[in-house]
């Protein structure tokens, strides 16, 4: 039996491809009068409160929110959703303090990776280095699944297609104008996703009843609120760390940081930042407990869709596309944007080439290729979420040693090398298998049964936790 689809095909390739035009023919207009290196790396350090705020939020919310905080709260329950909400915001704040220090320290600076350069020797810069591009390309990968997985759900469209128009456009306007022309296109997309947003609260609220409550989830499932439930605790910090690490290296949020006219300018930003984005991914992340609450066999990613495509009405199919689209596109640029300015700002120190290299031009040819892979793997429509971990299981390695590096000056890079490796270590050997029965340390070199239950069903959480925190534990133990 053929499925029923929300709208037809053509009506959301329709709309697939005139929003990512429109977003692409603006950001070309914008971005013609502002070329040179400084406005593709940092804007000319010139953006403003609105523009930065905007960009901010945008490129942190990807559509990733309509799937992650959803699946994540039906088996993590109320712990997983704060987590989350806290472990994507957390950034924000951190980087008041820090985004000042290395304003201060390096005026001229673009990236985090500049001060690893010259805090340490280039070994282990280069393995921050690459590190950090694998990550952003497990989220280049994921946010343009989500959006043909999206599209697909809705209007029955092949994946492939959603994602060569998205990719197309998004390039197009984003390796011509640069981080201008990424931060233009983020006010636009800011906005749309705000009224989209707010429509689609209106209505959940207002058609589902009671249901859409805190007293409805206790209900039907009290162990997904109870302050009891051990997995919401494990969820909940292994969100956090997970997602604020990695945000943490996010080189998108580094332009930005440099970006901004002032430090004052940046502290509002961020601070607004933070405000707005633990609501909007909690809000996600509840809609998921609803969801599964009313019926336990709706598929958990899809929680936020369940509910409000309820009438499958084509005005609600409609909202929910294009604020896929503004989701996806101001994520995609701003990654796109921060790979290749890695590439630009320390391709020298990586590569030996000739002085009359390009690497501006060079690493428009990397994004491409990067980009044929992502639509490969788009395309297939791969579960990267398991993917996903393990890039963030990297970041989580690194999180301590790096930053804690800003604040102590007696690390040296051998002591770094260690920390790093055998937090690495730690999180791997604990790191579980796809289907999360068990891991290289626990069912593989040991028997399952030899460890407490607990373990067992804690891998995940354990092997972050190793990995983040075993690295402090060597520092110590050099007395840094």
């Amino acid at each position: 039996m053929d499925k029923t689809y929300f709208i037809s095909q053509s009506i959301s390739l329709t709309l697939v491809i005139t929003i990512s035009l429109i977003f692409t023919i603006v950001g070309l207009i914008y971005s013609k009068k502002y070329q040179g290196i400084n406005n593709y790396l940092t804007a000319n350090r010139n953006i403003d409160f609105f523009s930065l705020t905007t960009s901010l939020i945008a490129s942190a919310l990807g559509a990733w929110i309509l799937f992650g905080p959803a699946s994540a709260a039906t088996w993590g329950g109320i712990g997983a959703v704060i987590g989350y909400a806290l472990g994507t915001a957390f950034p924000m704040i951190f980087l008041i303090y820090l985004g000042g220090k290395i304003r201060k320290e390096f005026p001229k600076g673009s990236s985090l990776i500049e001060f690893m350069r010259k805090k340490f020797g280039k070994s282990l810069f280069k393995l921050i280095l690459l590190m950090t591009i694998f990550y952003m390309f497990i989220f280049l990968c994921a946010e343009v699944t989500a959006v043909a997985v999206l599209i697909n759900f809705i209007s029955g469209t092949e994946l492939w297609i959603t994602a060569l128009i998205v990719l197309l456009a998004t390039l197009t306007y984003t390796l011509y104008g640069g981080l201008r022309a990424s931060i233009f296109t983020d006010n636009i997309q800011m906005i749309v996703i705000v009224v989209l947003l707010l429509i689609s609260v209106i209505y959940i609220f207002t058609f589902t009843g009671n249901e859409f409550s805190f007293e409805f989830v206790k209900e039907k499932n009290p162990h997904l609120l109870s302050w009891s439930y051990v997995p919401s605790y494990t969820a909940g910090l292994t969100f956090f760390i997970a997602v604020a690490a990695t945000n943490l290296f996010h080189q998108g949020n580094w332009q930005r940081v440099y970006a901004a006219k002032d430090q004052q300018t940046l502290k509002k930003s961020l601070i607004i930042s933070f405000f707005i984005i633990i609501p909007i991914v909690f809000f996600m992340g509840f809609a998921g407990m609803v969801s599964f609450s009313i019926d336990p066999g709706n598929r958990p990613d899809l929680g936020f869709f369940t509910l409000l495509l309820k009438e499958q009405t084509e005005l609600l199919s409609l909202i929910i596309v294009i604020l896929g689209l503004a989701l996806t596109i101001s994520t995609v640029d701003t990654l796109v944007n921060a790979i290749s300015s890695l590439f630009v700002v320390d391709g020298k120190a990586t590569f030996n080439f000739n002085k009359k290299t390009d690497y501006l031009r060079l690493s428009k040819y990397f994004i491409i290729f990067l980009s044929l892979i992502t639509f490969f793997i788009a395309s297939k429509g791969f579960d990267i979420l398991y993917l996903f971990l393990l890039a963030d299981l990297f970041c989580c390695a690194f999180v301590f040693t790096v930053f804690y590096s800003f604040y102590n000056k007696n690390i040296n890079e051998k002591t770094a090398y260690i920390s790093i490796v055998v937090g690495l270590i730690g999180g791997f050997l604990l790191f579980p298998f796809p289907d999360f029965s068990k891991s290289l340390l626990v069912g593989i070199l040991m028997p399952k049964e030899i460890f407490p239950p607990f373990v067992g069903l804690s891998l995940l959480f354990l092997s972050f936790i190793v990995a983040t925190f075993l690295p402090a534990i060597i520092l110590k133990i050099k007395k840094i």
